[in-house]
């Protein structure tokens, strides 16, 4: 009997590890993982600096997941009057080192949909700056943004 369980439990052994190692592992934490909030943000376009954010009485977040992002702006006085506005994209993005990509898939801006930007990024504390070029040609888009964001939760 001894002899039967030996070559039993050498089995179930080697199932168990086989079975544990073909177990996805949870992806690492991005540090972007979390809800940001959008204090300012610029373009600059031929050496001209247009500000675009803050915006009276509106606010917009970015929020992350290890491999997706979404953003969202509306004005604060659910849109009722004249300068009512909501914007909101999603997509999939890749953090390596300070390289920040993001494919934009939805977007209520529909016509940039489908696009790919490479930006830099720089953490310090609750604090993300984003810089890059946003270029669309077919748009005629074709800026540098600089995006500042702080921590609002996880």
């Amino acid at each position: 009997m001894k002899k039967t369980l030996i070559p039993f439990a050498i089995g179930a052994l080697a199932l168990t590890t086989a079975i544990l190692a073909a177990v996805p592992k949870p992806p690492k934490s991005s540090p972007l993982a979390g809800t940001w909030k959008l204090v300012s943000s610029k373009t600059i376009s031929k050496g001209t600096t247009k500000y675009t954010f803050p915006v009276a009485n509106q606010e917009m977040i970015k929020v992350f997941t290890n491999t997706q992002f979404s953003f969202f702006k509306h004005d604060l006085s659910k849109g009722k009057g004249e300068n009512s506005v909501f914007d909101a994209g999603s997509g999939t993005y890749t953090l390596n080192g300070n390289v920040y990509k993001e494919h934009l898939a939805y977007c209520s801006a529909r016509e940039w949909e489908n696009q790919d930007f490479s930006f830099t990024l720089t953490i310090k504390g609750d604090t993300l700056i984003q810089k890059g070029i946003e270029k669309i040609e077919s748009l005629g888009v074709n800026h540098e943004i600089v995006e500042t964001y702080v921590r609002t939760g996880f």
